[in-house]
Order: structure tokens, then sequence, then C-alpha cells
């Protein structure tokens, strides 16, 4: 797996304008936009990611009829099939995610396991299946995809144990399996976390261990991205569709996806 560098140059001196012919071509524009450009070939997109595009496109949900056979090559997640959208036509396609990281990366027959909320778009050419870790996808094969991080994302070889918080995915490896230290284990307020997800744990008691070759993927930060239903309308004065009042805390709007379904069982694995 290799990953590509930012397509920026150095701060001018007033704001760059871009237009259809200088935007970069399937690179960053900044550390937190990538541009992807459609030239008759289809991405894979999950909802609200996509922040605006010059060109004729449309974009039709996973399992629109006529998007059969991408389906039947691409896509075998049903958990998260209503999160992600297919884009085609002709333009430039701008991605981002709330001002965090954004970078791409390449696939060369590989194989890896991403948190399915960093995961913004990638190319039919991967297959992107269910993981048995709660909370993940992983993708297979030969091609491009478009992640978000909270921080720069930086590469490690295992064997090496990982604050869940921080960690983005894995390529090329096994799963990880859940170390914990002898303080945590034998301490009494550890067991109760370790039995009810209260209060959580740190990285300094709980760890993701990885063994075997491959590549681990973290993000430079110990705190997770933020989960957000896909596609919700910001509930903010003067956007179209948003509600006239927000809603409250912990209510259904609150539980995002996946996220909100696991609850207990999410705190207790670490994620």
């Amino acid at each position: 797996m290799s990953a590509h560098g930012a397509g920026w140059g150095p701060a001018a001196a007033g704001p760059v304008v871009h237009d259809p012919t200088t935007l970069p071509v399937d690179d960053n524009v900044n550390a937190y936009t990538f541009c992807v450009e459609l030239a008759g070939s289809p991405w894979f997109l999950q909802k609200g990611k996509m922040i605006a595009y010059y060109g004729a496109m449309e974009f039709n949900g996973v399992g629109h009829g006529r998007l059969d056979h991408l389906l039947r090559t691409s896509f075998h997640s049903p958990l998260h099939a209503g999160e992600w959208v297919v884009a085609e036509g002709q333009g430039k396609m701008l991605l981002a995610d709330r001002a965090f990281d954004v970078n791409s990366y390449d696939l060369d027959d590989g194989n890896l396991t991403i948190r399915s909320g960093n995961l913004l778009a990638f190319q039919p050419s991967l297959a992107l299946k269910q993981s048995i870790v709660p909370g993940f996808l992983t993708l297979i094969g030969t091609g491009r995809f478009v992640a978000a991080s909270n921080g720069p994302v930086v590469f490690m070889e295992p064997p090496i144990r990982v604050d869940p918080q921080a960690l983005v995915g894995w390529a090329d490896c096994p799963s990880p399996c859940h170390h914990y230290d002898h303080g945590y284990l034998s301490g009494v307020l550890g067991g109760i976390r370790a039995l009810t997800g209260i209060g959580g744990a740190s990285g300094e008691e709980h760890q993701f261990d990885f063994t075997g070759a491959g590549t681990v993927l973290l993000q430079s930060s110990e705190t997770l991205m933020p989960d957000q239903p896909t596609g919700e309308v910001p509930h903010q004065a003067g956007v179209p569709g948003g509600p006239s009042a927000p809603p409250t805390m912990g209510g259904p709007a609150g539980q995002g996806g996946l996220t909100g379904q696991l609850g207990n069982l999410q705190r207790r694995f670490g994620l």
C-alpha cells in the first residue's frame, strides 16, 4: 500500500482561486480537501463528503437497479449500503470531512481494513467487504481510496501495540488482539470498566496488539473523529431542509449509523 503526498504548494500572498483547469487530478487541493476527476469511471462515495463539483455528474444510492453490476463486484457490506452512493459522469469532485486531514492511498493487490467513518471514497476496482471487527470495513484488490483522519497518518510496522483511539486501520496483516496491562486486569475499577464499558480505558491500560507482516495506520491524535449521521442536514439557521430546533442530546438524531447501534458493546471493545 502506498500513500500519496499532498499536492499543494507554499502559501501565496492571497487566496488561490481555482477553476476546473487549475484543480489537481486525483490529488489534494490542500490538507483538508481532495479532488477526484470523474472521466467515465464511477467512484463509490460516502454520503455527505462531497462539498462541490464541476461538470455533469449524478449520484445514485447503492442498490439502484442499473448499478447492480457494480454491487456484484465492488460492494459487499449491506450494513453500510445506506451510507454510500455511486458518483458518475464527467468533471472534478471535491471531497472533505469537517476539516479533518484527507489523503488518498493506493492498494496494489492488497487488503486493508479501515474504520468505516474514516473511509470517504474508493474506486470500484476495489471490493468493499464488511469486517468481522465492529466498526471497520475491508478493501481488497488494486485501486485508490480516499480517507480522513484526525491529524496526519503515520505508518507503523508490526509487532506493535496501538492505542485504540489512534487506530485508523491496518493493511496486509492479521486483525489485532486486545491487550490489557496487569494493573488494568487486577484493579477493581479496571475490572468494572472491562465488564461494563463505564469510564472507558486509556491507551496506557488497553491496546490493540498487532503481530505478523503488514502495515498499521495511526492518526496523530488520541481523539476519534466524532460520529455524524451520514447525509444529515446541519441544524443551522438558514440551511434549507434543516429543522427549526436542534435535537436533544442523546436523541435518535445523535445516533450515527453503526456507532449508535453498538452502544455498550462498542465501548467494551474500545471502538
